[in-house]
């Protein structure tokens, strides 16, 4: 079986928590493109009042992007580049910065996510981040433990929500998702947070390209209890499946391995509710309140 790590397999050398150095503020791509920003303003005679001011942010958010403790968004980025007449210098590094800001395990998978023709998910413990609201993403962060810092959790929501953008390609993706029963009634953030959730799990599971299942939980019968997962086709006609667990990931491209995933895919989406039953289900639990 043939296996592509990115996970833990990528972490010698990184400390107890896991945490690898391309993590940590100030370093790897976020930290080069502050130093960059930061020479090119100095070049144009600008000081970071004035720059924030052409360009819509704060000197302090400013010096936050120089110094590398904040990742920049792609549209500061356009205009950085822009104002300070860098040539493209700056863009050149837009989506090295912009992968960047997902949490190192899960890199490899947001750009596979982005560029995939087929994507097929089944969950067992949270809505998927794809068709996460921005509320019930930031309800998940915040309680992640070890706590995440303020500033974190406001990057992590960005780069969830900047997931979304794969419902408004030119070429619409084929995706499907199977979710546990119990996924749906767990109120991540208190009964507003999980109402706007439902309803927005609703408006997706009435896009032409979108499948929502749900898996109830009195099925005598279940294909998936080895735990969650991703199916994933590429453009270029390749099938790979993705398993996470604990901030370790794996990317499984071995047509056995991956096969094995589809088989208990195929048989999920047997045993569950079909998505016109999963849109009344869901649609129910918005009536039980």
């Amino acid at each position: 079986m043939r296996v592509e790590p990115y996970g833990e397999g990528e972490r010698s050398g990184s400390d107890p928590g896991g945490r690898r150095p391309e993590d940590e503020p100030g370093t790897g791509v976020v930290a080069a493109f502050g130093r960059q920003l930061k020479l090119l303003r100095v070049r144009a005679g600008l000081e970071r009042g004035e720059f924030g001011t052409r360009t819509g942010y704060s000197a302090a958010t400013i010096a936050s992007f120089e110094q590398g403790r904040r990742i920049p968004a792609p549209r500061f980025i356009d205009q950085a580049d822009e104002v300070l007449g860098a040539g493209g210098v700056l863009r050149a590094l837009k989506e090295e910065v912009a992968r960047a800001q997902y949490p190192a395990f899960f890199r490899d998978m947001a750009r596979l996510e982005a560029e995939a023709v087929e994507l097929h998910v089944y969950d067992t413990h949270l809505i998927n981040g794809l068709l996460q609201t921005p509320e019930y993403a930031r309800a998940v962060f915040a309680m992640r433990r070890p706590l995440l810092d303020d500033d974190t959790v406001d990057q992590r929501v960005a780069a969830r929500v900047a997931r979304h953008s794969i419902f408004s390609q030119p070429f619409l993706p084929t995706l499907s998702f199977v979710i546990e029963e119990s996924v749906l009634r767990r109120p991540i953030g208190g009964w507003s947070v999980t109402q706007g959730q439902l309803e927005q799990l609703l408006l997706h599971g009435h896009r032409r390209n979108v499948e929502i299942q749900v898996m109830p939980n009195d099925r005598e019968e279940h294909g998936g209890l080895a735990g969650p997962f991703t199916l994933i086709e590429t453009r270029d006609a390749r099938r790979i499946a993705y398993v996470e667990v604990q901030r370790n990931s794996r990317l499984y491209t071995e047509r056995a391995a991956v096969r094995e995933l589809e088989e208990q895919y195929g048989i999920l989406r047997a045993q569950a509710l079909t998505p016109r039953e999963s849109l009344t289900f869901i649609e129910k639990l918005l009536g039980e309140r």
